[in-house]
């Protein structure tokens, strides 16, 4: 009981409700009893009021709790992917490791290989369409039990409770390597992920250091070459992550020149990549610029009547056993004109595409203004 009023109660009207979790029961009666007729109907007014007060109060506080929950779960999701986000996760993850402080758990951090490129040349629907497609993977193949989440950007994580690495190396080897791919105007394309792993308390005591541990083994699958998972080991340094301060974009759009990347491939020479002076030099915006007016094709920046030629040359040059040379040609530029280019290509094998061309190109004609032979 709460609270009464001190009266002896016999024969009260009675009204049970639950709130907040708890059943309630409300009981009144009359101070002087139920004695007089007159009386009844003020009483029978009065409860049937206190009756829907009640039920009114009720029903308002049961849904400022359902919309304390909606907010709740909001404020710890992510909203693109619908799973954790990074609040959420770690929330999580270190509420069960306080309720199973010695069972052993293995902590998962992994992300998109060359994100930056999936926006820069096919926008960023398509970079969210592929983050919610590996989302979607992680909810069918990682364990029932797993706590899912997106740290960041294209980073995301996964917590295996009652696991040790040995145990779920197999689930965790065929997510990494799973194939992965989205739609982009009618064609599928490729993506692939870098994945680290560490188990506690094997190697780490707590949440930090282990998510740190797995965090270098990651770090470590970019060193070798990225699109693969590794189990932490003790050897790799837990600072390795500022070994990769040299990125594609961070090197391509400082560098002395224009650059592209585009598969060498002769029915296929598809664009895979262009750095902004690139664009610049011809005249275009965007990577979308440039990837409509040649139809994604290297091909068709190369003026049509040396087209054939240089092609020939180049693969030449590769057949011959050459990985790289020079070319001069006409480059077109998205208004139509063209400009006088030196082409220097490297040949070299990709996991993901295959044989690709690095292709510095440099303007012919201001090289010849700002470089001439002095002993000529």
């Amino acid at each position: 009981m709460i609270d009464h009023s001190k009266g002896k109660i016999s024969d009260p009207v009675s009204y049970v409700f639950e709130m907040g979790g708890v059943q309630w029961k409300l009981e009144v009666m009359p101070k002087t009893g139920w004695l007089r007729g007159e009386d009844l109907p003020g009483v029978v007014g009065g409860g049937l009021l206190i009756v829907f007060l009640l039920t009114g109060f009720t029903g308002a506080l049961l849904i400022l709790d359902e919309h304390r929950k909606r907010f709740k779960l909001l404020a710890v999701t992510d909203a693109l992917t619908g799973i954790y986000n990074r609040h959420g996760f770690d929330e999580q993850v270190s509420l069960y490791l306080t309720q199973h402080p010695r069972e052993n758990c293995v902590d998962i951090q992994f992300d998109v290989d060359d994100f930056k490129m999936i926006n820069d040349m096919y926008g960023h629907v398509s970079g969210d369409k592929a983050l919610q497609i590996l989302a979607k993977q992680m909810k069918e193949t990682l364990p029932e039990n797993a706590i899912l989440g997106r740290s960041g950007g294209d980073e995301f994580c996964a917590f295996l409770p009652n696991s040790n690495c040995k145990e779920a190396k197999s689930c965790i080897e065929q997510f990494a390597k799973m194939k992965r791919t989205f739609l982009y105007e009618g064609k599928e394309r490729n993506f692939s992920i870098s994945l680290g792993y560490a188990e506690y308390p094997l190697h780490a005591d707590n949440y930090t250091k282990l998510k740190s541990c797995a965090d270098a083994a990651l770090y470590e699958v970019k060193l070798r070459g990225k699109q693969g998972c590794l189990a932490y080991q003790t050897d790799f340094r837990l600072e390795v992550r500022t070994q990769l301060g040299f990125a594609l974009n961070d090197i391509s759009e400082n560098l002395p020149g224009a650059f592209i990347i585009y598969k060498a491939d002769k029915e296929d020479d598809e664009i895979l990549y262009a750095n902004r002076e690139l664009l610049r030099i011809l005249k275009c915006d965007s990577l979308d610029m440039l990837l409509k007016y040649t139809n994604g094709s290297f091909r068709n920046l190369i003026r049509e009547q040396e087209r054939e030629d240089i092609e020939q040359r180049i693969w030449e040059q590769i057949e011959d056993g050459h990985s790289n040379d020079y070319v001069y040609y006409h480059m077109k530029k998205e208004d139509g004109s063209f400009i006088h280019v030196l082409d220097h290509g490297r040949i070299v094998e990709n996991g993901r595409y295959g044989k690709v061309f690095y292709v510095l190109i440099m303007d012919f004609d201001s090289m010849n203004r700002h470089f001439k032979d002095p002993f000529l």
